[in-house]
């Protein structure tokens, strides 16, 4: 299970990442564009995602895992249950989530330093 610390700590380890609340709860930016933040449910984090058909493949994939409420239909994003991902899920759901909304030149700095694996 991860926790909002755990969270928080993958966030603020990418490349000009800062915590600014959202409706007085953990948010993470990059620059001011909001990336994940901690979701009003209990357990529950908030990603984007690349689009509405990745957000969907999610959801079919592990619905024990990801899920929407009726305010994200149509939107790009899923909701995370934290109690059933571990820390590897997160970082990557984290950092692709960061990658969306990064600027062009700062995510080019990244993938210099982060080449994917073979």
């Amino acid at each position: 299970m991860v926790t909002e610390d755990g969270v928080r700590q993958v966030a603020l380890s990418l490349p000009e990442t800062a915590e600014k609340p959202y409706n007085r709860l953990p948010a993470f930016r990059v620059r001011s564009h909001l990336f994940i933040r901690i979701h009003e449910l209990p357990d529950a984090l908030l990603v984007r995602c690349a689009d509405l058909e990745e957000r969907n493949e999610l959801l079919k994939a592990g619905p024990d895992k990801f899920f929407i409420t009726p305010h994200y239909d149509g939107y790009p994003a899923v909701l995370v249950r934290l109690s059933q991902v571990d820390l590897d899920e997160v970082t990557e759901l984290v950092t692709e989530s960061w990658r969306l909304c990064a600027p062009k030149r700062l995510l080019a700095a990244y993938d210099a330093e982060h080449p994917p694996a073979p």
